[in-house]
């Protein structure tokens, strides 16, 4: 019976407690002080801030005081929270080592995690190039050399929303889930097209009440279909979010030219430099404002480059994001072939708004990576 919680032999405990420590001492050579983050955490700053994703695979449970908590799906989030409330001087470098819980398809719901966060640094490129050389040598240091790269930029997909003609209602949802793919191409094609079936035309019809009208309206709306599952929320969320929807249908439409660029934009994928080159091409009737970004992400490239990583081994994909709501910016993941298939190794990125929202000051930047010992444990002996 698979449980998701599988037991593990000594020796493949002490195997991956070795490559913990190994990732450590890269860490703490840098200069990252360890923390322990507490395993029971609130349930809300996760949801809050990771998004519906992270919702549907937390494990989730009530104490003896009838506050929801949750075993930490992941570890960032517990070390930011941890530097806003101990009031941590800033530039802050954190790491730490230890299990994380969340439901994965075919795979332990409880995996261990090494990261690191480096918070506070004023400069976002220095922030940028040290984690990514933080990841790599710690990578290295446990015998994985021959890895691969994805890299994806949320600002730079931000940027070009801003710099298009697109109605200020969908601009925070585009970002939100641009990641998605096709949740993201129906949004697209609604915002084109209007609703185009009798559960959108009801919610789009409710713009048109006076606002004291607007919540009973959406109340009678979700009596009306009150088989519905609600899918992990409340009522009180749901009526929220039809609220929004049916402001959402007084927008004006996107024009299908401007959504043309979006997916052409986002269906870009392939070796980087070739693929910022793209990029430029397409995006040339906003080439002012897309000049920055994209020479912050060829930046990046450079200080790749200049740790040896072989720049025909990093891939730019348009629509990539991760699956965590709280990055806002530059994203990454190492690869490695193993048993004929592809494992994630490593990842992280940017998420500067993530530590305003735990408390921290505007503008406080951050930027973080986890590696992940067991995929790096079969690697290792797949190479």
């Amino acid at each position: 019976m698979n449980t998701s919680f599988p037991t593990i032999g000594e020796a493949h405990i002490e195997a991956l407690e070795s490559i913990s420590a190994t990732i450590l001492r890269a860490f703490k050579t840098r200069g990252y002080a360890r923390i322990q983050p507490a395993i029971l955490q609130p349930s809300e700053i996760f949801v809050d801030r990771s998004g519906e994703e992270i919702r549907r695979r937390t494990l989730e449970l009530v104490d003896p005081a009838g506050r929801e908590v949750c075993l930490r799906p992941d570890l960032t989030i517990p070390a930011c929270r941890h530097a806003v409330e101990t009031k941590k001087p800033l530039p802050a470098r954190l790491c730490y080592r230890g299990p994380a819980f969340r439901w994965r398809k075919n795979e332990p719901a409880a995996f261990a995690q090494s990261g690191a966060e480096l918070i506070g640094l004023a400069s976002r490129a220095e922030g940028d190039t040290e984690m990514l050389a933080l990841a790599a040598r710690a990578l290295r240091a446990c015998g994985l050399t021959h890895f691969r790269m994805m890299v994806g930029d949320l600002e730079l997909f931000a940027t070009l929303v801003d710099a298009l003609e697109v109605p200020a209602q969908w601009r925070g949802r585009l970002k939100r889930h641009f990641w998605r793919t096709g949740y993201f191409e129906k949004l697209l094609a609604r915002m084109v097209a209007g609703a185009t079936n009798a559960a959108e035309r009801a919610i789009e019809d409710l713009h048109r009440l006076k606002p004291e009208d607007l919540r009973p309206a959406v109340e009678a709306l979700i009596d009306k279909e009150a088989d519905a599952p609600l899918a992990g929320r409340t009522r009180a969320e749901i009526v929220e979010r039809l609220m929004l929807q049916a402001a959402d249908g007084a927008s004006p439409r996107l024009r299908p030219d401007v959504a043309e660029l979006i997916l052409n934009f986002l269906a870009v994928k392939g070796p980087a430099r070739s693929a910022l080159e793209q990029i430029r091409t397409l995006t040339k009737p906003v080439e002012d404002a897309m000049a920055g970004p994209l020479a912050a992400m060829a930046a990046r490239l450079d200080a790749l480059e200049g740790l040896g990583v072989d720049p025909g081994r990093i891939a730019f994909v348009g629509h990539f994001g991760r699956n965590l709501e709280y990055y806002t910016g530059f994203v990454f993941e190492f690869w490695c072939d193993a048993g004929g298939g592809a494992l994630e190794v490593a990842g992280g990125g940017r998420y500067d708004t993530l530590m305003e929202s735990l408390g921290a000051p505007r503008g406080t930047t951050a930027i973080g990576c986890a590696l992940q010992p067991e995929k790096i444990l079969m690697a290792r002996g797949a190479a």
